[in-house]
């Protein structure tokens, strides 16, 4: 009987900082191709659990797995990024005085540094990729822009084309729609959703309809730990995920079967 093979694997995962328990004996798991959102009030550990995925910060306990195969736990972020794994914080981070085309350019897989690659002659080859990256992302006719000439959303897609230009195999994209109109909003969302299949993508996000808009199933963490999972139906109409959102003192301590 084969293994099932996971392209993203925490078992047993803790992480304490100076006495808080920011990851509580976590467990998560993510199919290959898969887009993933993963919601929870402030403070329940989303963004500490990306800092582990990608080495940021290393947990105290348990098994972090890409591909059912590579333990990540002991690995660097410059290790774990080449391994295919691509992050996109929530601040956009892009060259500002680049053109939309350069900022692409310095991300392609292999790139040689800031100023190699923007000295040295683009072949086709990168020039083609360049344009199916920008035309993916929905920038092909910004290219000859100033990166910092863009739109707070356009920068957003412009550092997810940044990532894409990496062929990352796992995609860990946090808060994409924070800062956005409600029409970048959703382009953001039918973006990621064009995206499924050929990456596997996992989203923090806090804004409901973008959830809705995204998921097949989302993942609550509450206190370090998964407190729910299923469909936007599913963990929205769950009372404990309703008595954690509102702030509640009494939670009913019997396991989800959501």
């Amino acid at each position: 009987m084969s293994q099932r093979i996971f392209i993203l694997a925490l078992e047993g995962v803790n992480k304490t900082f100076e006495g808080y328990k920011a990851i509580s004996d976590l467990n998560f798991y993510m199919d290959p191709g898969e887009l993933r959102v993963v919601i929870g009030p402030n403070g329940a550990g989303k963004s500490t659990m990306l800092d582990l995925i990608t080495g940021r910060t290393r947990p105290d306990t348990g098994r972090i797995e890409f591909e059912s195969k590579t333990d990540l736990t002991n690995s660097s972020e410059y290790q774990i990024n080449r391994m295919g794994i691509g992050r996109k914080f929530q601040t956009p981070s892009v060259y500002v005085f680049h053109t939309v085309f350069e900022n692409v350019l310095l991300s392609l897989k292999g790139a040689r540094g800031v100023f190699a690659s923007l000295v040295h002659r683009t072949s086709e080859q990168e020039r083609r990729r360049i344009h199916e990256v920008l035309a993916t992302v929905g920038l092909e006719s910004r290219a000859g822009w100033k990166a910092g000439a863009l739109s707070h959303g356009q920068k957003q897609w412009l550092e997810i084309g940044m990532l894409l230009a990496q062929d990352p195999k796992l995609l860990l994209v946090d808060e994409p729609a924070a800062g956005m109109t409600d029409e970048e909003t959703h382009k953001t969302g039918e973006l990621l959703l064009s995206l499924e299949g050929r990456h596997s993508i996992l989203v923090i996000e806090h804004d409901m309809t973008f959830v809705r808009q995204l998921a097949r199933k989302v993942t609550v963490l509450h206190q370090g730990n998964v407190l729910c999972e299923g469909t936007v139906d599913q963990v929205q109409n769950d009372e404990r995920v309703k008595e954690v959102y509102l702030g509640r003192k009494k939670r009913d301590k019997q396991p989800l079967s959501c």
